[in-house]
This record gives C-alpha cells, sequence and structure tokens, in this order.
C-alpha cells in the first residue's frame, strides 16, 4: 500500500448550468440514463447478485407512467442470508489498515466524478430533482466519500499526532476500532449523498452493512453500490437489500447481532427504531448504537433591521428548494410585525414567479415524491386554509406526475399545526412577533431542532440569537438549507435525531470505538 501524502479535502464544485456546454452535458447524461431504463437490479448478498421475484417498482415521480427500474426485493431469510455474510467478512474486512480501506473511498470519489452527471441524471428521473439540486446532490455525494477517508486516517493516527500524557515506563495507546454489523437505512430525499455518507462512514470505520435503501429511490442507491464493487471492495463489505420495513427493516434492527442503526427519515420511523434497538436481544451482547437523524420544522426569523429582500429570497429558497422534501427546508417564517407585511409581499412574489414542471425539462419545481407524499400535503393544505390565509398556490400542479404548487399561508397563529408539525412538502407558513425576542421565542416553540436562519444587522441580536436559538445548524442572514461537508456538519436537537453531525470532524466516532492499550516498557 502506498503511503502518499493526501491532498486537504476540498468541497466538490458545483455544475454552472447557465453555461450552455454543461446544460448539454446534462442533457447528454439524461439521454443515456433514460436508454437503460427499465431493467431488473438485484440483491447484492456476499459475493452473490440474487433476483427475487417479488421487486420493489420504481417510478419517475414527475412522469408516472415511465418505470425507472425494477429492484428484487429483499424477504427475511435473505436478510439473514445477508447478515451472516456481513458477519463474516467484518472478521477479515476490520482487520485491513485503515489507509488501505480509505484507498477504496478515494477510488470511488474519483469514479463516480467522472460520472457525475449520469448520477445526477439519474436522481433527476428518480427523485424529482432539477439539475441544480441533483448536482448538488452528487456533490455531496463525492465530498462525504473523500472527507469520510481523510477522516479515518486522521483517527488511525491520533496516537500518534496527539500523544497521551507520557509516563515513564508505560507506553499508552488510543486506537478507534470498528464497532460490527451495521444496518443502514437512508432516506429518499437525498437518495444519493444520504445513502453515501451513511454508508461509507461506516465501512471505513471497519465496519461492514446491510444497505437497506429508501423503497421510492432503490436505483440511484443500487448505481453506488456497483460503482463500490467497481473500485474492489471486498464483496460482503455492503449487502444490497432493498425490502419492507416493517419486514426486513424490524427483523434486522431487532436482530442480536446488529452493533448499530444508522438511519436517516422520519421521527415517526426513528422513534420506531429507537424503541425496538433498545429491547435487548437473546444473545446480544451489546447495547446497540443508535445513530438517527430525523425531521425538522426549521424556520426562518427576520427582524426590523434585516436586509429585507435578501431574507424573501431565503425564505422563498428555503422553502421550496426541492419541492420542501429536505429536512432542512424552511417551512416556516417569523416575522417581526413592522416589516411584516413589506417581506409578506416580496415573498408572495417571488413564490409566484417559480415555474414548475418536469424535472428533467429543469423547472425550478418538480414533483412531491409519491402518492401518499402528495396526499398528505394536500391534506396539511386544507388545514392550512382553517389555520391561516392562503395567498399563494394551495392546488394540485399540472401534469402526469405528483405536482403541488407552491404554497404560502400568512396570518398563521405560532401554535397552529402548520407551524408545528413537519409537511416535508412546499407549505410554507409565515407568523407575525410583535419583536425579534419574541420571534425568537416563536422559532423555538417546537419538538424539532434541525437548521434555522436568522435575518438581522444588529450585532448584539446576533450574538443573542445565536446563544438562544435551539438548533443544530443556525445560520445567519442566509438561508436554513445547503449544508456543505465540512463547512457545517449537520444534525439537530430534540426530535431531529442524534445530533449525529454528518460531514463533521466527531461523526466517524459513532462508527467505532476507543480502545486504550497500555503495555509496561
Amino acid at each position: 500500500m502506498t503511503t502518499k501524502t493526501i491532498a486537504p479535502f476540498v468541497n466538490e464544485p458545483f455544475t454552472n448550468f447557465s453555461l450552455e456546454e454543461n446544460k448539454k452535458a446534462m442533457e447528454q447524461a439524461l439521454q443515456k440514463v433514460k436508454a437503460e431504463l427499465n431493467q431488473d437490479y438485484p440483491l447484492y448478498i456476499g459475493n452473490e447478485k440474487v433476483y427475487t421475484e417479488d421487486k420493489i417498482v420504481s417510478i419517475n415521480p414527475g412522469k408516472k407512467d415511465e418505470v425507472i427500474g425494477k429492484v428484487s426485493k429483499a424477504s427475511k431469510e435473505l436478510a439473514e442470508k445477508a447478515m451472516q455474510e456481513a458477519l463474516a467478512t467484518f472478521e477479515t474486512w476490520k482487520k485491513v489498515p485503515a489507509r488501505e480501506r480509505a484507498e477504496y473511498l478515494f477510488k470511488a470519489a474519483d469514479l463516480m466524478r467522472q460520472r457525475k452527471h449520469e448520477f445526477s441524471a439519474l436522481m433527476i428521473l428518480e427523485s424529482g430533482k432539477n439539475y441544480a439540486e441533483a448536482d448538488a446532490d452528487t456533490a455531496e455525494a463525492i465530498d462525504f466519500i473523500e472527507f469520510y477517508a481523510r477522516e479515518m486516517i486522521r483517527l488511525s493516527e491520533t496516537h500518534i499526532h496527539q500523544p497521551l500524557v507520557k509516563i515513564p515506563g508505560e507506553d499508552n495507546k488510543l486506537s478507534y476500532i470498528p464497532l460490527g454489523v451495521g444496518v443502514v437505512i437512508p432516506p429518499w430525499n437525498f437518495p444519493l449523498a444520504i445513502c453515501v455518507g451513511m454508508t461509507t462512514a461506516a465501512v471505513v470505520s471497519g465496519n461492514t452493512v446491510l444497505l437497506k435503501p429508501a423503497s421510492t429511490t432503490p436505483v440511484i442507491a443500487h448505481k453506488f453500490v456497483a460503482l463500490m464493487e467497481e473500485v474492489g471492495l471486498p464483496a460482503g463489505v455492503i449487502n444490497f437489500i432493498p425490502g419492507s420495513g416493517a419486514e426486513v427493516g424490524d427483523y434486522l434492527t431487532t436482530h442480536p447481532k446488529t452493533r448499530f442503526i444508522s438511519f436517516t427519515g422520519s421521527k415517526e420511523v426513528g422513534l420506531r427504531i429507537n424503541r425496538l434497538a433498545a429491547e435487548t436481544q437473546e444473545g446480544q451482547i451489546w447495547i446497540k448504537r443508535l445513530v438517527a437523524e430525523m425531521g425538522g420544522k426549521d424556520g426562518i426569523v427576520v427582524d426590523e433591521t434585516a436586509d429585507l429582500e435578501a431574507a424573501a429570497q431565503a425564505v422563498v429558497a428555503s422553502a421550496f428548494g426541492f419541492q420542501g422534501q429536505k429536512c432542512s427546508a424552511g417551512s416556516r417564517a417569523v416575522i417581526v410585525d413592522s416589516v411584516y407585511d413589506q417581506v409578506v409581499e416580496r415573498v408572495i412574489e417571488l413564490t409566484n414567479q417559480l415555474e414548475m414542471g418536469l424535472p428533467e425539462e429543469n423547472y425550478q419545481v418538480g414533483p412531491v415524491i409519491d402518492q401518499s407524499a402528495y396526499n398528505r400535503i394536500l391534506e396539511y393544505i386544507e388545514i392550512g386554509k382553517q389555520e391561516g390565509k392562503l395567498v399563494a398556490g394551495g392546488s394540485k400542479g399540472e401534469g402526469n406526475g405528483f405536482y403541488i404548487q407552491p404554497t404560502v399561508f400568512v396570518d398563521v397563529k405560532p401554535t397552529s399545526r402548520i407551524m408545528l408539525e413537519e409537511i416535508f412538502g412546499p407549505v410554507l407558513a409565515i407568523c407575525k412577533a410583535s419583536d425579534w425576542q419574541e420571534a425568537i421565542d416563536i422559532f423555538n416553540n417546537t419538538e424539532y431542532g434541525l437548521t434555522g436562519a436568522f435575518f438581522s444587522g444588529v450585532e448584539e441580536r446576533i450574538e443573542y440569537a445565536l446563544e438562544t436559538i435551539h438548533c443544530g445548524n443556525l445560520y445567519i442572514n442566509r438561508k436554513c438549507t445547503g449544508a456543505l461537508v465540512g463547512v457545517h456538519p449537520f444534525g439537530g436537537f430534540n426530535m431531529s435525531g442524534t445530533d449525529s453531525k454528518a460531514g463533521g470532524f466527531d461523526y466517524l466516532l459513532l462508527f467505532t470505538q476507543a480502545k486504550l492499550t497500555s503495555r509496561k516498557v
């Protein structure tokens, strides 16, 4: 294994689609991906590729009659087989030096970078992202791979660069060793970035995983697993087992040999996993570790000293980027009374300028993910009509997909359902505060605590906000979405999860355990 110097981490640049050559490159990638649609995809269990009769059929949410692919569906029996493969592989994989494990990731990042537009094009079709949103997702996936590879090397050398206090006659060393077999359950809303980040963090730390992707976006997850196979990652390190959460998910969560569960998704599912994982099973010799990133009811607070145009732009971008289907989406805004009407008027104007249509044609607003989400969001819009004043959107969009207009409600009470409950769609609730301190109190009145933003021109108020606004990622005078790996470690408080801080310098500690060795010399 070479010991070449690793360059410092740098975030993958985003593609500028206002340049004609970049737009054409994405269009060509879309054509290539469309020519490969409607294929069958197998499970990966050890070195076997298993095709099953039972399939998960992935469709294009923007064009419902277009099948992206048919992915084999794991049963309990196949999940158990995958567990045994992961357990056996762990015994060898855990002994592979950290730098060697990291090299697989560096190769994967290089290959994904070469095929960046192909990965993005598949996401555009399978998840309904526009060009920029898909490109950012792929860039973040590359960032996670690069960052965690470097982090594992750093952790493996911690005792070299940061020696323990020395005492005569002893050689003391702290090392970070892997946990075991983990179950990785990523979400559909960042179907590449979060799937890749959760999986690579676990495997570069020396663990083996059972990857159960979201049922609405399994094809992009398969594309990642195939890439890891292509770079030579040993069989059995990543076992790809799409399947039912109620069947496969619960079975593996309660399995006595599961060492950790890494989950990103809804509060309801996260709490269920937490409850199931907490029950010690017969033959289980550890406390299972849960790394959970759940939902949010994120918001933007605007005071009367803020740059109101910048605030309005941020409110709309945070609320309606990827149709509000981000756990960081700014689904509520709290605006100080004296500038309320001015900001609301501009938010309505900007919202009405958003164009909706097919993601592959790069419209600003696309579909929501599936029928279930579509129905739930429309139900919340009806609730919103009772709780506030509808000033933009409020109904279905046109097209053969799950389209819902970007919707804005104003004059909403702080305790209303659309101010407190996560909707996960293009619905923005705006309420009024008498002053900036009350606005912060309203922001904090939620069971979540993921992201937030505070717009103000007064340093004393900003300092107060930095200390008192209770969320994992707080942004000042900018939107509350768009965290960058290594720059904005991501994770929240309360019902938003275990504050795992993905893309941060302590994330890999969640997939390792510290072992102290002391030797008399």
